[in-house]
């Protein structure tokens, strides 16, 4: 039988994905109420890093451990990977050494060729072009605040990245409108926001974007790997920043997320997202955690 794996949110259903949301709610007030039960024990995730991370290594990590499993970090410079050893041969050992492998990477094309490779499941924890779990780990914090995201607006605001295009994906699956401003160059792939039709609307502004909005999303404006664009793209991203000017547009009780690290002052003001009328950023941080348990559960079969 073929592993189910994650490089994307399409690789789920819409019911499946309200699985492992509706799972996730429950795993994390079981958590909180110190209840759980360790579903994983014996079982292994490897953990590749190709890019750094702070919330994806201590999110897997250390669900693997509240599930009673374990968790191995593996890095270019710890590995043969660095040593250019091929993806595909890595990807045929590890897969018969663990239970379950996540890879943070850049070219989503390696991911796709590891998890051809691969004998067990695996899940696209970052690459370049897209970041589904960042994306899941949204939806289940919005659902918990407001419900589903179903016949709702979202507003991304930024750089056409990898979690914009993400939430191109989402709108699809979850049946809601994106609009999407950024500044001109610096748009998602247009074939991914032609795929899904009048779901998503690309635009530079982001007043028209926000009205009315239900949920407005963030992320830096330099993103690793481009350090050495940021004084461009800092000039270019000038009047794209989320602030209470900017949300007083948006819905009354509309939700601000940013996948962080945040950049006060540049993306975000610093003022809004401490406001806990509208900033779940902290919520959302930990719901990494709890959605990606849900989704090791998921891919395992055991549920």
């Amino acid at each position: 039988m073929e592993p189910r794996h994650f490089l994307t949110l399409g690789d789920l259903s819409r019911t499946e994905l309200d699985a492992v949301i509706a799972r996730a709610i429950a795993l994390k007030q079981t958590h909180r109420e110190g209840r759980e039960q360790p579903s994983m024990t014996g079982k292994v995730l490897g953990m590749i890093f190709e890019k750094s991370s702070t919330r994806t290594r201590v999110s897997f990590e250390a669900g693997m451990a509240q599930m009673g499993g374990s968790a191995i970090f593996l890095s270019p410079q710890d590995t043969q990977l660095g040593r250019g050893e091929p993806v595909e041969d890595t990807a045929r050992v590890l897969s018969r050494m663990v239970d379950i492998i996540m890879v943070r990477t850049y070219a989503h094309a390696k991911l796709e060729a590891f998890a051809r490779h691969s004998r067990v499941p695996v899940i696209n924890a970052l690459t370049d072009a897209l970041h589904p779990c960042q994306v899941l780990a949204d939806i289940q914090t919005f659902v918990e605040q407001r419900g589903s995201l179903s016949g709702r607006t979202v507003a991304w605001m930024g750089d056409g990245n990898n979690m914009c295009q993400s939430y191109i994906e989402a709108a699809g699956l979850f049946d809601f409108e994106l609009r999407i401003a950024c500044p001109a160059g610096y748009e998602p792939d247009p074939a991914r926001v032609k795929a899904q039709g009048a779901r998503v609307r690309l635009g530079h502004d982001p007043v028209a974007a926000v009205a009315g909005a239900d949920l407005i999303v963030t992320d830096v404006f330099t993103s690793m790997g481009q350090e050495a664009e940021q004084q461009e793209r800092a000039a270019r991203f000038a009047g794209f920043q989320v602030n209470h000017q900017l949300l007083a547009g948006a819905a009354p009780d509309a939700l601000f997320m940013h996948c962080l690290p945040a950049h006060r002052g540049e993306e975000v003001s610093a003022a809004l997202i401490e406001d806990p009328r509208h900033s779940i950023v902290w919520e959302e941080a930990e719901n990494r955690l709890h959605s990606q348990k849900a989704l090791m559960q998921f891919l395992l079969g055991h549920y």
